[in-house]
């Protein structure tokens, strides 16, 4: 028996009509080797639900319920030809490019929209091309697509049916775990303080080296708007993984966004990402005044340094050094005025003693 929910019911159908296509489809709807489980999330503008593929867990992810409620192609409604095979491919190529700057704030050429290229026209070009529309007026799907393979700090997307677009399954963290983030599903699984304290270690390292690649290691700064340990997700290596970038910006995107009227500086606060009011002409500054580091100091790092989790795993001078490195991050009197000065001392700081902190838990544990 077929195991969908109402959705994917509809998906299917279409599916079956020639509406849209993807390349789990024919899993989805045809070979029942895509099976839903349950319902994750189901307001407006988001839905999310669980499923299991091939004996896979998996997340499939639309910001709408229905095919229809997406914008359609115009050159699908102006093409004489069912097939629609005579879409000139520069054409095509600018719509696209257009939606991810539209997106994102973007501009790409042509030959960096290879993950978001529909592959070769064949006989369902019409639904091909209809899908990926419906997928480009996503941001998340756009942003995860252009990430793919060049972050480990972010989701790959594993595939996608119509407007439904698939990634990994991986457990998010919580304020109910006492770590944030569920353990027991890691490597070696830590056991007692000193086996906890050392994966806090390794994650809070590895949210560094997130910090660093999102600030670095594109050609424009990706800004995280939306701190919490809802949205992150650790593998079995203690790797940290954005898994909702709902909220996550590139430069461009971002200053368009803090540009804003104002009378006061509270009316430039966009969640996360602050800018200050130019009271002058009372317009937001484009720039912002904090950084995912002080963010992510006092939203995810505060919780573990400055509570009872190192109690006897470490000496108390270390951890008074961590707890006050991570103060000095957050602390939002003393970066914001010149954020760009200040992160990278603070950076190198944290770095040093959480491996400091590596060294000695190793120690004990000779």
């Amino acid at each position: 028996m077929s195991r969908r929910s109402r959705p994917l019911e509809a998906q299917c159908r279409e599916y079956e009509g020639g509406v849209l296509v993807g390349d789990l489809c024919e899993d989805l709807c045809v070979g029942e080797k895509l099976l839903y489980q349950r319902c994750l999330y189901f307001e407006r503008g988001k839905k999310v639900l669980q499923a299991d593929w091939r004996g896979r867990p998996i997340i499939l992810k639309s910001k709408e319920e229905a095919f229809s409620s997406f914008q359609p192609l115009v050159l699908l409604e102006d093409a004489a030809d069912e097939g629609g095979q005579d879409f000139p491919e520069a054409e095509l190529l600018l719509l696209v490019a257009g939606e991810v700057k539209n997106a994102l704030g973007l501009e790409l050429s042509g030959g960096s929209l290879g993950p978001l290229w529909p592959g070769r026209r064949g006989p369902r070009w019409r639904g091909q091309l209809a899908s990926l529309w419906s997928l480009l007026q996503q941001e998340e799907f756009v942003l995860f697509s252009l990430l793919q393979d060049l972050s480990r700090h972010a989701l790959p997307v594993l595939g996608s049916c119509g407007h439904f677009y698939a990634v990994e399954y991986l457990a998010a963290g919580s304020p109910r775990h006492r770590a944030l983030f569920p353990l027991d599903g890691a490597t070696g699984a830590p056991r007692g303080g000193r086996g906890q304290a050392k994966a806090i270690s390794d994650m809070a390292l590895s949210f560094l080296d997130m910090v660093s690649h999102f600030e670095d290691d594109f050609s424009h700064r990706l800004h995280l708007c939306d701190v919490k340990p809802e949205n992150f997700a650790i593998r079995s290596d203690f790797t940290v993984v954005a898994i909702d970038v709902d909220m996550a910006f590139f430069e461009p995107k971002m200053r368009e966004i803090l540009e804003q009227n104002c009378t006061g500086d509270e009316d430039c606060n966009f969640f996360d990402c602050f800018s200050k009011c130019d009271l002058r002409i009372n317009k937001c500054g484009a720039e912002r005044v904090n950084s995912n580091l002080q963010v992510i100091c006092d939203k995810i790092f505060r919780h573990w340094f400055s509570s009872s989790l190192w109690s006897s795993a470490l000496s108390f001078p270390l951890q008074r050094q961590l707890r006050e490195a991570v103060q000095e991050c957050a602390d939002p009197l003393r970066t914001a005025r010149s954020p760009r000065r200040a992160a990278p001392d603070v950076f190198w700081k944290l770095r040093r003693l959480l491996r400091a902190t590596q060294r000695e838990l190793q120690e004990a544990e000779k």
